[in-house]
């Protein structure tokens, strides 16, 4: 029961602890607490100096923060090594790396992508470039109504012309989490490597990638609560180390002639430029908090929440929730329609109730063109919401066809 969840994690959010809104966008971007915050600042006001750069005590100072930001997310993530983690803007950009770095100087005609339908624009955009670049073909294995890929959609997806598969841990729209350990197991067998989009999925679940046995992995720090401008690749070391960097310049040599130059070890060799060492240290701040509180009880307190607010929806007519029939199959993600009612109508009427939606397509258009749907409506739920929260979505949308005038 929600009722046993009774502590105030609002507190700890400056925005949610002065703001009347319910924030209920969290798969767009989460709030910030203070120890993010602060750590940030502190950042700035204490180690302010370019990581990786000068050899005098603050500069080295401000790479030791960098570094152990590194070694944070390492252990966040269980992977082997440090080296195997680099630092980026977000997941677009980790995905790019990877299509740049990896797709175009090892894929080539005859080969095939293959995409999960259910893919956020920014993990499939990459692979339709490959794919134009290379000769090789897109091919997408297809969900059912409920999100769910059957073993059948799989095993007829996968071929030995499999060289590489994007796959997302956790999908923006449905919620559901998929079912990569197989799909990587059997893309291995057919020869091919996997890149995982596990935006949605890091702030909810725990992720191991020595488990999952992922080659890649990709995530934003903003979505769980750090500070804009930092994301995260993980790759294998073996596949990092013989894989061209991505962007060059500074800090990612080793030395450089007129006529080229040898790069730098991992992980700085895709890390050009001077590096977002506030950010990194914010993102250290966010995987403490997040441990501090631990994910079986954010999973508990996520999934009441969900069950409640699927409850609540299911007795509202006209509205119809997109994914599954199981609150624990979402993980805080709901999408919905209203009939004759647009996305867009809804959210601006939750909006002048306090009430933060978003509508759309998510990214996600030809996942939506998929289901049968253009547009959606999507509440989106974290650990540091409420009930309140929830009662004040439903009974907005109780009233979402009247106001939009229609006699009921």
């Amino acid at each position: 029961m929600i009722d046993d969840y009774t502590i105030n994690y609002k507190e700890d959010f400056p925005l949610l602890k002065e703001s009347p809104v319910a924030y209920l966008d969290n798969a767009a971007t989460m709030q910030r607490p203070q120890v993010v915050l602060e750590a940030e600042k502190t950042f700035y006001e204490k180690y302010n100096a370019n990581p990786l750069r000068g050899l005098y005590e603050l500069g080295m100072e401000a790479t030791d923060r960098y570094e152990e930001a590194r070694e944070t997310v390492r252990a966040f993530l269980h992977a082997a090594k440090s080296c195997e983690i680099i630092f980026t803007r977000n997941t677009t950009e980790s995905i790019n790396l990877a299509a740049y770095s990896y797709g175009l100087n090892n894929l080539k005609a005859g080969d095939e992508i293959l995409v999960g339908i259910d893919s956020h624009h920014s993990n499939l955009l990459p692979w339709q470039m490959v794919a134009r670049q290379t000769g090789a073909s897109l091919k997408f294995l297809e969900c059912e109504k409920d999100g769910s890929f059957t073993e059948e959609s799989i095993d007829k997806a996968i071929t030995k012309k499999t060289k590489l598969a994007a796959i997302t841990h956790i999908s923006n729209v449905i919620g559901r989490v998929n079912p990569v350990d197989q799909i990587i197991k059997k893309v291995h067998e057919a020869g091919g490597i996997v890149i995982v989009d596990a935006a949605q999925s890091v702030p909810h679940i725990s992720v191991d990638v020595q488990v999952m046995d992922a080659d890649f992995l990709a995530f934003s720090g903003h979505k769980l609560m750090a500070p804009m401008g930092i994301g995260v690749l993980y790759g294998k070391e073996r596949l990092l180390d013989a894989m061209p960097p991505f962007l060059t310049g500074g800090e990612m040599i080793d030395s450089v002639t007129r006529e080229s130059a040898v790069f730098a070890q991992l992980p700085h060799k895709f890390e050009a430029g001077t590096v977002n060492g506030g950010g990194a240290w914010g993102l250290k701040a966010a995987i403490d908090y997040i441990n501090s509180i631990g994910f079986p009880a954010i999973e508990a307190k996520e999934n009441a929440l969900t069950a409640f607010a699927m409850e609540e929806m299911k007795k509202i007519p006209y509205l119809h929730i997109i994914g599954s029939e199981k609150p624990e199959e979402h993980n805080g993600i709901l999408n919905f329609t209203i009939d004759g009612v647009h996305p867009h109508d809804i959210a601006s009427i939750m909006d002048g109730a306090k009430v933060a939606v978003r509508s759309g397509h998510h990214c996600a258009q030809p996942l939506l063109e998929h289901l049968g749907v253009l547009v959606t409506t999507r509440a989106s739920i974290s650990f540091y919401n409420t009930k309140e929260d929830i009662l004040r979505l439903t009974e907005q949308l109780k009233k979402v066809r009247r106001l939009m005038g229609y006699d009921e």
